[in-house]
């Protein structure tokens, strides 16, 4: 199995980084971690500035939001070496992916990555746990690395290109929280005795909506460039069932005066 630079630096102390962190205390891996948000008293293993961590740290993961990705790339990089190794953890990959790409380079170990997996699925005990990583060939031998890491935490990984990865995404994640955010809207199932077995599924991923961050959201519709296309085609979907509907109603309706 190929070598895991520990100790871990995880950057950014949000549900997932909590939940990640979890992770790595069951591994028994080392860890630093840092969040500007979260004063170090209240934070295990923390480290007072970003600066301190990278320092101690040699695989660093950023636990941020896509759109704040950037901004924590541009502050650390004077601090990175080619003894680093930096993971993203979006949920989206085409974005990170050029970002890392224009941060990092050729000059410090990078590989994008999407655990899929998060707070509310660890505390359901769901299992197993997956993880998609993105091999790119600036950085080759970074892949293996993060794939280490992931099974150390007790993952399967698969390997995806950003597009593959994006584009299944938006057919999935992206869809999956569109419907759901729309049945809020409507209050499906709201303060319900009781629902049927047909919609208890789908509640789960109501209840994941309603307490998931509204950035999550916006992220996995708004930055991946497949999920416009597939609200579309499914709303498209929608429509013409609808009117096919309305179609057999007429028809009924004609029937029973016919009659």
């Amino acid at each position: 199995m190929t070598q895991v630079r520990e100790p871990i630096g995880v950057v950014g102390f949000g549900h997932f980084g909590r939940a990640l962190v979890s992770l790595l205390d069951t591994a028994g891996m080392s860890y630093r971690a840092y969040d500007p948000h979260v004063l170090p008293g209240q934070l295990p293993h923390a480290d007072a500035t970003m600066q301190d961590l990278l320092r101690r740290a040699r695989t660093i993961i950023c636990c941020v939001p896509v759109r704040s990705l950037e901004g924590v790339l541009r502050a650390a990089r004077p601090c990175l070496t080619r003894e680093h190794l930096v993971l993203d953890v979006g949920s989206v990959k085409v974005l990170p992916t050029r970002q890392m790409s224009r941060e990092l380079g050729a000059g410090v170990a990078w590989c994008a990555t999407h655990p899929l997996f998060g707070p509310a699925s660890l505390a359901r005990k769901e299992r197993p746990l997956r993880a998609v990583i993105c091999p790119n060939t600036q950085h080759p031998a970074a892949a293996d690395e993060a794939r280490s890491l992931y099974e150390r935490i007790g993952c399967e990984v698969i390997d995806q290109t950003p597009e593959e990865h994006d584009q299944l995404m938006a057919m999935t994640h992206a869809l999956a929280f569109f419907v759901a955010k729309g049945m809020i809207g409507v209050g499906a199932g709201e303060d319900a005795a009781f629902v049927p077995p047909s919609f208890r599924a789908m509640k789960q991923t109501v209840d994941t909506v309603r307490v998931d961050a509204g950035h999550l959201f916006s992220v996995i519709q708004n930055d991946n460039p497949f999920a416009a296309a597939a609200r579309r085609k499914l709303i498209d979907e929608l429509e013409a069932i609808d009117a096919d509907l309305r179609r057999a109603e007429g028809g009924t309706i004609k029937d029973l005066e016919i009659h």
